[in-house]
């Protein structure tokens, strides 16, 4: 079987969201006998070697390469609107060539790409070279059926053929389904037109060319979105994606993970850790920081809280940072980041406060996790509509009048969630449908099981 195992390149966006469900399924596919090439940009590359420090073996048959990111010199990684640019004016034109290389070298050819649904620019090169497309979205049915439908939408009116909003107030793709705001639009981002021209461009090219795939995933389960499953029934849900039922091997972290925070969460009690994470790419300003911290310490429970370097905006005072750091030593740790799908699983939390990006989402309804929702961009208000209106399973917090969320308000929605036996229910009830759909028998295992058939086929 290893000889004849089929070369499959493996294509993520390149942002920590949309690495890290591609890299797990990355080990999925290696743990079914495939030859796994892992295809980021050279300043990702860069990370995740860095993250793995001494530890670059685990990656376990998964044979990581770059492309570069079509960035200018200067350009930063955090514009997203440079960055959508760049993968949509170059990206592909590397693809071709990586597997071009790949065919005249002593390399096994490349029969399939499995890319990110956000990397639908790259799906004709690779037909073009007689490569077969498979296509992952690392974010919701609902996010992907809503992109899906850009065409539609414009026809209806909604938007204009940019993707500036034509109508205001909500409406609905399907019943079961979270409501869109024109305005809160996936390719809605701050910053430079061009960067909005591009994010809605890469959005609409999902739905252009999504038909070159011979197979759409998914990272999700049919319980949780049936809306949108029966609104787009070829779309198939694989999810929630992990890389091996331990927690142990890595998943694509771009900073290294700070494991003693779960020494830390062994010495606490059972289901009484607030745990605080905005993923990679939340900015908070200094005033929203200190009230957040004010927040969990007004709560007097035990918290874990997630502090990237490049958290705050800047003007935090570092003299303000370390006196809360003292006063709050003895019931919370800090950290800059962490093993979260280990930190989600272990008994001592009791919540989750998150951006609701689509892998934390996920994460939390994998382990029965009640969540804060506080969304900050893209599809993030979309995944928060899913928590609070459709599960059920969370509270949103409320922003004042000047766009801050206070402490009062923090400390009000963690009791409020912590003390919420509906709100614990329903979250145990929709663990035990996703596990249940991801063991043997069930939805998620058999379509993965129908993907790798047509992969090795």
């Amino acid at each position: 079987m290893a000889g004849a195992a089929p070369h499959v390149m493996v294509l993520p966006f390149p942002a920590q969201g949309h690495v890290t469900p591609l890299m797990e399924l990355s080990h999925r596919l290696v743990d079914h006998g495939l030859r796994v090439t892992f295809v980021c940009t050279e300043p990702i590359r860069k990370l995740l070697l860095d993250a793995l420090a001494d530890n670059k073996k685990a990656l376990d048959g998964i044979r990581l390469v770059s492309v570069p990111d079509g960035l200018a010199d200067g350009d930063s990684h955090r514009d997203l609107g440079k960055v959508l640019a760049g993968v949509l004016g170059r990206v592909p034109g590397y693809v071709e060539e990586l597997i071009r290389k790949a065919e005249a070298s002593e390399e096994k050819k490349v029969r399939w790409l499995v890319a990110d649904a956000t990397m639908a620019c790259c799906f004709q090169a690779a037909r073009s070279l007689g490569v077969r497309v498979a296509s992952v979205c690392p974010s919701s049915a609902a996010c992907l059926v809503t992109s899906l439908r850009i065409p539609q939408l414009i026809q209806d009116g909604f938007f204009d053929d940019k993707g500036f909003p034509k109508r205001h107030g909500t409406f609905e793709l399907a019943p079961g389904m979270p409501p869109l705001r024109p305005t809160q639009m996936t390719w809605n981002i701050d910053g430079a037109l061009e960067g909005r021209r591009a994010a809605f461009e890469l959005a609409f090219g999902i739905a252009q060319v999504t038909d070159l795939a011979e197979i759409v995933m998914c990272n999700s389960f049919h319980e949780a979105e049936t809306g949108a499953f029966e609104l787009c029934p070829d779309i198939m849900p694989i999810g929630p994606l992990f890389a091996d039922q331990e927690l142990r091997k890595p998943v694509g972290q771009f900073w290294p993970e700070d494991a003693s925070c779960l020494e830390w969460l062994d010495a606490q009690p059972e289901g009484s850790v607030v745990y605080v994470a905005f993923g990679s790419f939340t900015i908070f300003d200094p005033r929203q920081f200190r009230e957040l911290a004010e927040g969990l310490e007004l709560t007097g429970r035990p918290f874990l809280w997630v502090v990237r370097p490049d958290f705050t905006s800047g003007g935090l005072s570092k003299a303000w940072f370390d006196e809360f750091q003292k006063r709050v030593a003895g019931i919370g740790m800090i950290v800059s980041w962490c093993p979260q799908q280990q930190v989600l699983a272990h008994p001592a939390v009791a919540c989750f406060v998150s951006h609701c990006g689509w892998n934390s989402t996920m994460e939390g309804v994998r382990n029965g996790v009640p969540i804060v929702c506080w969304p900050y961009f893209s599809d993030q208000f979309a995944n928060q509509s899913y928590i609070c209106d459709i599960w059920r399973t969370g509270l949103d917090v409320t922003h004042g009048d000047d766009g801050v969320v206070t402490k009062e308000e923090v400390k009000d929605k963690l009791e409020r969630l912590t003390g919420d036996k509906g709100i614990a229910e329903r979250a145990r009830m929709l663990r035990d449908a996703a596990r249940k759909s991801v063991n043997e028998g069930g939805s998620s295992y058999e379509n993965f099981k129908r993907f790798v058939d047509l992969l090795t086929e």
